[in-house]
């Protein structure tokens, strides 16, 4: 499957900009997939509306594939999204070594998705040129979206060069930039300029502690004498699995700025949000949390029927559920519990 085989008015809107939140995982009490809360995320997810949808990835807990339960679960959201009529873009995460990533990007085109999110954890003994290989390899099967993880959470550096020759490969549609560091975001930037793949390979970002301000930030990049305008369209983030309508709104505001929005408000949005991110993805405790206290807030809002992840000490860290109440105590309009609530009983049923 090729870019050009995705439909044009999907394409569009992936090049476009908006939010693709990164679906988790409902289980039950027992720690096996409930399909019917699996289902009313997607709804959420869509109804909120969101661009798209990225599944079988971290937040989706990436246990799904010793579970037997990455075909499944990449299923029900097709399944959604083709009921819900929005035409959404589907991003299926894909891991592990060159075989075990072609056959789920194999996977993922029998069902459907658009392109794969491809994690390169896990693969630290492989140099710049193997590594080009492997991503140019997944890219044979389907669309590709690169995606620079951050080191604390298995991520490795990736130098300019690697960017440049990965935003070459044809089939490459996208980057998510998630390494949490400016200077590294700045190489993945120069990359695509210097491949000359700006018109091919959009931006999102995945940097959870700079997610407004990348948003806001135009790149202007020399090049054979001229400046390349570069900007991040939209994110693709665990970050907004939680509170997705306040998501969207935030991404109409950045496409359609408020004129009596000042670039203070927006710095101050842009800190409060990394806030929020602080206590969500439990940074004090070195990210252990970063799954559970998502699925917290969709507990609480009636989507989830618990906190279970699929590995039973996959819990939220020290303290974090104690901080995750003083920010909803002292930000209430962080949430979106006012749209769920109106429509949840619709998403369950």
């Amino acid at each position: 499957m090729l870019i050009s085989d995705i439909p044009s008015d999907i394409l569009g809107r992936l090049r476009h900009g908006g939010v693709i939140p990164a679906h988790p995982l409902a289980l039950n009490a027992e720690r096996k997939l409930d399909e019917r809360r699996q289902r009313a995320l997607t709804r959420y997810y869509l109804d909120a509306g969101s661009i798209g949808l990225a599944v079988g990835v971290h937040t989706t807990q990436f246990a799904i594939r010793e579970a037997g339960l990455y075909a499944r679960v990449l299923e029900l959201a097709a399944e959604e999204a083709a009921a819900h009529g929005s035409r959404p873009v589907l991003v299926a995460g894909v891991v592990g070594p060159t075989a075990q990533a072609v056959a789920e990007a194999e996977v993922a085109r029998s069902l459907g998705y658009h392109a794969v999110l491809l994690s390169l954890a896990g693969l630290d003994d492989l140099d710049e040129d193997a590594l080009v290989a492997h991503c140019a390899e997944v890219a044979e099967v389907m669309p590709v979206f690169g995606f620079y993880l951050q080191p604390a959470v298995g991520g490795r550096r990736l130098p300019r060069s690697f960017w440049t020759r990965f935003s070459a490969i044809e089939n490459v549609v996208g980057i998510k930039a998630a390494p949490f560091n400016r200077y590294y975001t700045l190489n993945v930037v120069h990359g695509v300029v210097a491949a000359r793949a700006e018109d091919r390979v959009t931006l999102y970002t995945g940097n959870d502690d700079h997610i407004v301000a990348d948003l806001l930030t135009e790149f202007r990049i020399p090049r054979d004498g001229e400046i390349v305008s570069l900007r991040f369209r939209g994110g693709l983030l665990g970050h907004w699995s939680v509170w997705t309508r306040k998501a969207v709104e935030l991404m109409e505001a950045v496409h359609n700025p408020p004129a009596d929005r000042s670039a203070s408000d927006w710095l101050a949005l842009d800190a409060l949000t990394t806030e929020a991110n602080k206590v969500l993805f439990d940074v004090d405790n070195n990210f252990i949390g970063c799954i559970a206290a998502l699925h917290e807030v969709l507990r609480r809002q009636g989507l989830l029927e618990g906190t279970w992840c699929l590995d039973p000490d996959e819990a939220m860290g020290p303290g974090q559920e104690a901080r995750l109440d003083a920010l909803l105590a002292a930000h209430p309009e962080l949430t979106d519990d006012a749209f769920i609530a109106a429509n949840i009983a619709r998403w369950l049923g």
